[in-house]
C-alpha cells in the first residue's frame, strides 16, 4: 500500500475551515468539493492513458486520452457523496458506482447495506471516496469488495486519517495494488473510534443530522 499525504498550503487552509465547528453545511460542502479536486490531481497521476492523433488548427499531432475501460469512481455512502462532484469535475469521463457501508458503533465493524456497481470490474482502475479514514474497517471492506469484483488497482481519497486507520488498512490490503491519497494524518483515535482533532461526523456536517 502506497500512502501519499498532499502537503499544500491550500489544502491545509481548507481543512482548517472544515475543522471549525462553526462552519455551516453549505460552506462545508463547497470546501469538501474543492479539497477533493485538489487531492484528485495527486490521485490520478497514474491514471491509464492511450496515445491519440488529433488535428490542431495548425497541424497533426499526438496527445493522450483516458484509456478504456473507463475509471470507476465509488463514493462510500453517505458522506462520500459530498466528494463526488469534486472528483468528476477533474475526471468527467469516469463512470460512477455506489457502495453503502456503515460502522457499527458498538463493534466498530463495517456493515454493507447497499451497492450499485458493475458485476465485473476486470481491468478497471477504481477510485474510492471516503472523507475519513478512522479505524480503517469500512474503507478496507470497500476496497476488498472491489477487488473481489475484479478491480485491477484501487486508489482511495480521504480528507484526513488517523495513524491507527492507516496502519490497519495497510494490513488489510497486504498484497493488493492500493494507493491512499490523504489531505493530512491527524493525531490519533479516541476511545469511541473518532479521529482527533478531526472534524466531527463528516456526513452530519455535510447533510445535517436527519
Amino acid at each position: 500500500m502506497r500512502v501519499h499525504v498532499a502537503d499544500h498550503p491550500l489544502i491545509t487552509h481548507k481543512l482548517t475551515v472544515l475543522r471549525d465547528k462553526t462552519t455551516p453545511s453549505p460552506v462545508f460542502r463547497a470546501l469538501t468539493e474543492e479539497l477533493v479536486t485538489l487531492l484528485a490531481y495527486e490521485a490520478t497521476r497514474e491514471v491509464r492513458t492511450e496515445t491519440v492523433t488529433i488535428e490542431t488548427p495548425v497541424t497533426t499531432t499526438t496527445g493522450l486520452a483516458i484509456s478504456q475501460p473507463r475509471p470507476l469512481v465509488v463514493p462510500i455512502l453517505r458522506a462520500g457523496l459530498g466528494m463526488l462532484e469534486g472528483m468528476v469535475k477533474l475526471l468527467p469521463t469516469a463512470e460512477v458506482g455506489f457502495l453503502g457501508m456503515a460502522r457499527d458503533e458498538e463493534t466498530f465493524e463495517p456493515v454493507t447495506y447497499a451497492e450499485r456497481l458493475p458485476d465485473d470490474l476486470s481491468g478497471r482502475q477504481c477510485f474510492v471516496l471516503d472523507p475519513m479514514l478512522a479505524t480503517g474497517g469500512s474503507l478496507g471492506a470497500a476496497i476488498e469488495f472491489l477487488f473481489k469484483r475484479g478491480a485491477e488497482d484501487v486508489t482511495a481519497i480521504c480528507l484526513l486519517a488517523a495513524p491507527e486507520g492507516v496502519a490497519a488498512l495497510e494490513k488489510m490490503t497486504e498484497g493488493r495494488n492500493v494507493n491512499i491519497v490523504l489531505g493530512t494524518i491527524d493525531e490519533r483515535l479516541d476511545e469511541h473510534g473518532y479521529i482527533v482533532p478531526g472534524l466531527g461526523d463528516a456526513g452530519d456536517r455535510l447533510y445535517g443530522l436527519a
